[in-house]
């Protein structure tokens, strides 16, 4: 499995509770693979009205938003896979 980059976005596996979701990578690539961490911010689609959820339109994603009251480190193990980028999508590429 390749490493994270900032701006991807990785179907993770963040439990019973959580469930697998989409998440958006905000942590730098790790250096130390025996500390392969990512840090994430989950998307959701049972929308709240927070001040804290960030909605932004991508293609592979359903309608929802960012929850960025919720950021989480895992360890990379729990990266199932890559479903884009953030940034690629912003710019109009897939």
């Amino acid at each position: 499995m390749s490493s994270p980059e900032r701006g991807e976005v990785w179907l993770v596996d963040l439990g019973y509770v959580a469930k697998v979701r989409p998440c958006l990578v905000i942590s730098i690539p790790a250096l130390n693979q025996d500390r392969a961490l990512a840090t994430l911010i989950p998307h959701t689609t049972s929308l709240r009205g927070s001040r804290f959820e960030v909605q932004i339109k991508i293609k592979f994603l359903r309608e929802g938003a960012f929850d960025v009251q919720n950021v989480i480190t895992i360890p990379h193990t729990k990266l199932l896979r890559k479903l884009g980028s953030l940034t690629s999508e912003a710019n109009g590429r897939s």
